[in-house]
């Protein structure tokens, strides 16, 4: 049982490894397969720079199509994609974004009035 030997196979073994790549290196090089090398390193160089210009392209989006703005009905702040509709999360009232702000979304024909106040003076009975 000779421990030495095992150790001396072992090396050989992972030094043949490097050979081999030094060896595919080598072929590369002298066949003038360099464009491989150069199509690795553009392809790195995507992976690497994809996700900065998706965060860049998707915060330019969002900025253009998300608004925040008061619900009509109850004042609600709350955000949502323009040209869609939703749901004030607050009252529950189908909203419409357009143009920058919600508005409520009615049926066509119906009209939307806003009550006002009116102080009531009495009368008397005896005023002619």
């Amino acid at each position: 049982m000779n421990q030495g030997n095992s150790k001396f196979f072992h090396n050989i073994a992972s030094l043949s490894n490097w050979i081999i790549i030094l060896g595919i290196a080598w072929i590369l090089g002298t066949i003038g397969l360099g464009w491989v090398i150069n199509s690795l390193l553009i392809v790195i160089a995507l992976l690497l720079l994809t996700p900065t210009i998706a965060f860049f392209v998707l915060r330019w989006w969002l900025n253009r199509n998300l608004i925040s703005a008061p619900c009509p009905v109850c004042n609600y702040e709350f955000t949502a994609f323009q040209k869609t509709e939703c749901q004030c999360p607050n009252c529950g009232e189908v909203l419409q974004v357009q143009k920058g702000k919600f508005e409520r979304l009615m049926p066509p024909g119906t009209i939307d009035v806003t009550a006002v106040d009116v102080s009531v003076s009495q009368l008397s009975p005896f005023d002619d």
